[in-house]
């Protein structure tokens, strides 16, 4: 077996064309460009608005089952599956998030892909990119440092202390952070109050960032976010701290929309990056809407499995964005599928077709899932050097009897060679298979008959269970007019249900929701079950700890 170099060795290998050269593939020209450096560049407003006539290429979720620890690769297969298509001559565009540093630095890894299945330069795009990180990090405490200015200043707007809910922001992952007391040390530093911070791709800007439609909409949104309610229980809004503008202004550039390129040099909208659990884990409705004008076929992703990206990106981005997705790719693996079958994570190498058949079952759910959408789908397993031919071909004939295309994807270790097979499955689904792709739920209902939709039919649950604070928070949401919006479940990734220990196809379990909160700016309900963090902390052994830079300026130890 030929070990492969590394993901940084690929990509620093790597023949990059000028991105002026890459626009100019999808028609934009260097006057509709800001340039960052050689190979990165964000694409003008007015370029945006040339071409919002245009006819929409075909749209193209990529999903996957519920994962391992460890990940399944549906990045990778996104980019792969983007050089794939462009190999057979279609005009192909990725649309993807962006990466966090704090993952970057922790264990997850960065959102770049991996192999031979790259976007680049990775270093830049792993790291501070074009500052869209930075920028919604500095919108975001600007808005925390104008709570705490008014309240000391005199608070004319009766805010009640104990109760803001907006907290900073950082994009690291640091733990020690989670839970802080500010206004320390006397009168002048202000009124000493709990507050914590959070990740910045959990902050409710990085989520409106990726609906907002322009700048308009964008400021907006950022007048409705709630940061906390008056002693009389009535929402305090950023609008009301009159600063909407401000972030507006320091969000003006992060709002347009990041283009680089594949290994393969296919182009890649790189834009915005909510988190999964809390938010809406999809990229923004900017740079999806805008590749759709430009390509034949748009690739995209949604975070985590099905039950959380896919849902999300159905009924909440689609249903926002007014857009209708063609067919989705359902990432499997041998591993993910062992996993599921009761394979602890240290004993996935190995072969055990018993476990593949336990397992399976998770599979079988997320496929029927994708049909409740009536969207097409295909099944991509995304293979790995561990996996035997026994169990590829388990995959395979238990999708062919179940009705479903299936394929076998190898971008990691191939490139666009390795999924050529997909990227022809996928033409082929999108010409003899039309979408009829609606919501799962109309967003007029009660806030507890969408979240009971949503645990029937997608989880697979039965009864719903609601935390004291969890009524009292709906019956709040409701006072106020704010009930009639998409929710947003914030859960487990590795269960369908709220318990990570559950795995497989559990069914009628109880879920539990803790709280509830109303994201009023970014337009949707965020419903709490299980315990999701939204500040990580960093491994025992960060990833940090291996990175490096020589007197040369290359890059060692980032993946």
């Amino acid at each position: 077996m030929i070990n492969m170099p590394t993901d940084i060795e690929i990509a620093q290998n790597a023949s990059l064309n000028p991105i002026e050269d890459i626009a100019a593939g999808l028609g934009i020209s260097r006057f509709d460009l800001e340039l960052y450096g050689d190979y990165k560049a964000k694409v003008k407003p007015s370029f945006i608005e040339k071409v919002k006539d245009y006819p929409n290429g075909k749209l193209i979720l990529v999903t996957a089952i519920n994962p391992t620890p460890a990940g399944e690769g549906k990045t990778t297969t996104t980019i792969g599956l983007g050089q794939s298509m462009s190999k057979l001559g279609k005009r192909a565009v990725i649309a993807l998030r962006e990466p966090s540093l704090g993952p970057v630095m922790g264990i997850k890894g960065g959102a770049a892909g991996g192999g031979y299945a790259q976007v680049v330069p990775m270093e830049d795009i792993n790291l501070h990119f074009t500052g869209d990180m930075h920028a919604i990090t500095s919108a975001n405490n600007l808005l925390s440092a104008a709570i705490d200015n008014h309240i000391h200043q005199g608070n004319e707007l009766n805010i009640d202390i104990r109760n803001i809910v907006w907290k900073r922001a950082m994009d690291m992952n640091d733990r020690a952070l989670r839970n802080i007391i500010v206004g320390l040390g006397g009168k002048i530093n202000g009124f000493p109050r709990e507050d914590g911070f959070q990740i910045t791709v959990a902050s409710e800007i990085m989520a409106i960032l990726c609906l907002a439609e322009d700048i308009t909409d964008l400021k907006n949104r950022l007048g409705n976010i709630i940061v906390g309610y008056t002693t009389v229980g009535q929402p305090v809004m950023a609008k009301d701290l009159k600063v909407e503008g401000a972030m507006a202004l320091l969000l003006k550039d992060a709002l347009k929309p990041n283009l680089v390129q594949t290994l393969e040099n296919t182009p890649a909208f790189m834009h915005g990056g909510p988190f999964a659990n809390i938010a809406h884990g999809c990229n923004s409705v900017i740079a999806t809407k805008l590749a759709l004008k430009l390509a034949d076929y748009v690739f995209t992703e949604a975070g985590f499995g099905a039950d959380l990206g896919a849902e999300k990106f159905f009924d909440i981005k689609c249903r926002f964005g007014n857009l209708s997705p063609d067919a989705v790719v359902l990432v499997a693996t041998v591993r993910a599928l062992k996993y599921n079958g009761g394979v602890p994570k240290s004993d996935l190498a190995e072969e055990n077709l018993e476990a593949l058949q336990k397992g399976i079952s998770n599979l079988d759910k997320h496929i029927e899932n994708i049909h409740k959408f009536k969207v097409p789908v295909v099944v991509a397993i995304n293979r790995f050097r561990t996996d035997t031919d026994a169990e590829i071909e388990f995959i395979i004939n238990h999708c062919k009897n179940s009705g479903v295309d299936v394929a076998i994807n190898e971008v990691f270790e191939k490139g666009s060679l390795g999924g050529l097979e997909l990227a022809n499955k996928i033409c082929r689904l999108v010409e003899t298979t039309p979408s009829n792709f609606e919501p799962l739920y109309d967003v007029n209902l009660s806030i507890k008959e969408k979240i009971q939709i949503i645990n029937r039919e997608i989880y697979g649950g039965g009864k719903v269970v609601y935390t004291n604070r969890a009524e009292k928070a709906i019956q709040q949401i409701e006072a106020i007019g704010l009930d009639k919006m998409p929710v947003c479940m914030a859960k487990t990734q590795y269960s369908l249900s709220d318990n990570p220990s559950l795995l497989g196809r559990p069914e009628g379990f109880e879920l539990t929701v803790r709280d509830v909160r109303a994201s009023a700016g970014a337009g949707f309900i965020v419903v709490l079950t299980g315990d999701i963090m939204t500040m990580p902390g960093l491994p025992k052994e960060p990833a940090a700890n291996k990175m490096d830079i020589q007197p040369d300026g290359k890059i060692t130890g980032l993946f």
